[in-house]
């Protein structure tokens, strides 16, 4: 678990619930075996979570950034979404070293400060941008002429902005505490036993802020797009476009909350309520240890918004592959002028 102060906002959680020999005492003779699973764990996923999130998150910016002739507000969201989780992925080889190392940092204080901001700057920046995406697409589909200025580009960057200001404001705390020296090994990512009683609070705070109340927001605007589709007639052809985008939208926000952050949140906050020192509670520990890796995979995730809920992004993705293959040869040939004529008509 992270060593760290927590503020009274969102975007700050009590810790990263990572649990090792030293949330109790680290040299104590206790057999807890949770540091040899996090050894074996942690690096093999965040790993994964690096390769696939900066190849997915990395390429996803790629082809928002290419001109095409229309832009929306919603591509703006997905592209800072996609940026906030490419930062993260960055920061994740620093991770792996540390456990392979047995859970010793060696790249500096500063550096060890960032670790535990960036994940918490991902995590609810991540929630808070998923959850506006919902919204928009849920106000667009039922009031789609009403609200056409709220969800302008203009808008939308300025929105993405008090998003970044506000979760990055607010985290500004995780980097007062950063590396701390244990005998012969340098600590990083570890719960400061002193403020146990101080966590407790924040994560309450941080759970109702930070994630229940996005959490019923998104409900809120899926139930609300299934009753207003309810009331739509359906044509053979299916639902419009802008419906079926914006239940698309709601229904993989709802798979990425329920799946990375409400487990996490949830074993978080149990883990906190069942804490003493000098205990070592191995399956929870252990469990903890899995749902901080779902939150992390949350980057790997959000591509897949991209591609099927994204507006022209698939598009935009073919004129970006375009770019690398080769042109048609030129025919000069009559029956070949007359065929490219034809295929115009």
């Amino acid at each position: 678990m992270e060593r760290k102060l927590v503020s009274l906002s969102p975007s700050v959680s009590t810790s990263e619930m990572e649990t090792n020999s030293t949330f109790s005492d680290h040299h104590s003779n206790r057999n807890c075996t949770v540091e040899n699973f996090k050894r074996e764990f942690y690096p093999i996923v965040y790993l994964i979570i690096f390769i696939w999130g900066a190849l997915g998150n990395g390429f996803s910016i790629y082809v928002f950034l290419q001109p095409y002739r229309k832009s929306t507000s919603v591509n703006i969201f997905m592209l800072n979404l996609a940026t906030s989780d490419l930062l993260f992925t960055a920061t994740l080889p620093f991770r792996v070293d540390y456990y392979l190392r047995g859970s010793n940092w060696i790249f500096g204080d500063l550096t060890c400060r960032i670790m535990s901001y960036s994940l918490y700057v991902n995590m609810y920046s991540s929630i808070y941008f998923l959850t506006v995406l919902s919204v928009v697409r849920f106000l667009a589909t039922v009031h789609p002429f009403r609200l056409l200025h709220a969800t302008s580009i203009k808008n939308a960057w300025i929105v993405c902005g008090f998003i970044w200001i506000f979760i990055m404001a607010s985290s500004i705390m995780l980097l007062y505490n950063g590396s701390e020296l244990k005998g012969n090994v340098t600590l990083c990512l570890e719960l400061n036993r002193n403020k146990a009683s101080k966590l407790k609070t924040m994560n309450y705070i941080a759970l109702v802020v930070g994630f229940l109340l996005p959490f019923c927001t998104l409900s809120i605007c899926y139930l609300l797009i299934i009753r207003a589709l309810l009331k739509v007639e359906v044509p053979e052809s299916g639902l419009r476009l802008s419906h079926r985008k914006a239940l698309t939208t709601i229904i993989i926000a709802l798979i990425i909350f329920l799946l990375c952050f409400l487990p996490y949140h949830t074993l978080r906050t149990v883990h906190l309520l069942q804490w003493k020192a000098d205990t070592c509670r191995d399956p929870l520990h252990k469990a903890v240890a899995i749902t901080l890796a779902l939150a992390a995979a949350n980057s790997c995730f959000n591509p897949l918004l991209y591609y099927f809920a994204g507006e022209n992004f698939k598009d935009r993705l073919k004129s970006a592959l375009g770019k690398y293959h080769p042109q048609e040869p030129k025919c000069s040939f009559p029956f070949c002028v007359w065929l490219k004529n034809e295929t115009r008509v």
